[in-house]
């Protein structure tokens, strides 16, 4: 991302004309980015016997997910649809983890059947799981007591969180895996989505590897993924290569202790996809009351749901005019919603200050490359927009817009 002559420039590329070309709203992705991001954390961690995985929910777009595959890094998966996707793109079943939560039978059977391995989410679970591959290889989810992330609704951890089998119950998964014959040859935790404070994170590695001496059968210990994404102004990340050096230390220290070499594994999701991101939106409508003025565009909580779902601040920036007389404005979206703001918090709308904005100007909304259109939807029967990947001055569709012909198809008129 760059500003060159007050217009914003996306891997090369203006956003004014990636819209003309292409439409909006669109999602625009710099494929460097996401190649930044892969290489940053391979260098942090440090421990040599490791494997890297991509928790693909948070951008299941197949040319991201390809990107990463010809990086050497497989998938976390967390249903039976990435799965079919995963293998369809060529990732190998052995590169493959599913933890999925509250699986059904039918779930966990096509699991077995594409011989892809499970992480257990709960001991009905592994029950279930040993009468279905009595015999076969599991993983075992731990909830390791703590939690960390940046919003209460994204803490996978702890006695509030639904993740995962409690630390405290280690000789019940024994009891099971004995009763189907299960060899259990890792165990897993996820404290929990952007942590920018690893200090907690420390602290369940610890809680997990201790669970982990109690099986001697391990091949692998994964401690998830949640590594920070500095979104707002107000955030700071935590120096990355320390962190690596910390993880190293702690997980040498099993190993040593352990008796045998294990394989460390992280899946981390929003790190290598979120900074890549960008919405574009065009603005259509300015108005005003007498608290508030607003910018209305051609989008909505329907492609990105972070700021309505956890009043998540993202950087907006005035494609058509990025460095003007600033304004104070709110930035409102399509849907009719009163939550559908770009621009608020838990409370309420937000103004931001930015340059002076006028009808028909391209507005992108930054860091959108995780949980934005992953978790986008047809709300109020709206399209979803295209997706670009962008690099070195040039663009690529990699997913089409939606059309009204195609969401109503197969409805019954």
């Amino acid at each position: 991302m760059e500003i060159k002559n007050k217009k914003l420039f996306l891997g090369g590329v203006s956003a004014e004309s990636l819209v003309k070309e292409f439409g909006s709203p669109l999602y625009v992705y710099e494929k460097e980015t996401i190649l930044k991001k892969a290489e940053e954390l391979e260098k942090a961690i440090t421990y040599p016997n490791k494997k890297m995985l991509y928790a693909c929910k948070a951008n299941t777009n197949a040319s991201i997910m390809k990107i990463l595959k010809e990086k050497g890094i497989g998938l976390d998966v967390v249903s039976v649809g990435e799965l079919l996707l995963a293998l369809k793109l060529g990732f190998k079943a052995e590169d493959i983890l599913f933890t999925a939560t509250m699986a059904t039978d039918e779930e966990l059977k096509k699991v077995i059947e594409n011989k892809v391995l499970v992480n257990m989410d709960s001991l009905s679970e592994m029950e279930r799981f040993g009468k279905l591959n009595k015999g076969g290889k599991c993983s075992v989810r731990i909830n390791p007591e703590f939690g960390a992330g940046f919003h209460g609704h994204v803490v996978t951890g702890g006695p509030d969180s639904k993740f995962g089998i409690y630390h405290t119950d280690v000789e019940k998964i024994k009891k099971i895996a004995e009763k189907y014959d299960l060899n259990v040859v890792g165990v897993h935790m996820h404290v929990g989505s952007r942590y920018l404070n690893p200090d907690q994170f420390y602290k369940a590695m610890e809680i997990l590897l201790n669970t982990a001496k109690q099986f001697d059968t391990l091949e692998f210990v994964d401690f998830g993924g949640g590594i920070g994404v500095v979104y707002s102004p107000d955030e700071t990340m935590f120096e990355l290569n320390a962190y690596g050096k910390k993880v190293n230390d702690i997980f040498s220290k099993f190993v040593k202790e352990y008796g045998k070499e294990v394989t460390l594994m992280f899946e981390n999701g929003r790190w290598y996809v979120a900074e890549s991101g960008f919405l574009l939106m065009t603005v259509n409508t300015l108005k005003e009351t007498p608290k508030l003025k607003f910018a209305g565009v051609d989008s909505g909580m329907h492609h990105m749901a972070r700021p309505a779902l956890y009043g998540a601040y993202h950087e907006i920036i005035n494609a058509s005019n990025a460095d003007g007389d600033k304004e104070k404005i709110v930035i409102a979206g399509n849907i009719c919603e009163s939550t559908d703001l770009f621009t608020r918090d838990m409370d309420g709308p937000v103004e931001r200050e930015l340059p002076k904005i006028k009808e028909g100007d391209i507005l992108s909304l930054g860091c959108a490359g995780a949980y934005g259109y992953t978790m986008s939807s047809n709300y109020n029967i709206r399209e979803r927009p295209a997706e670009v990947l962008v690099e070195n001055g040039k663009a690529s569709l990699i997913r089409k817009r939606e059309t009204f012909d195609y969401l109503n198809e197969n409805q019954i008129i």
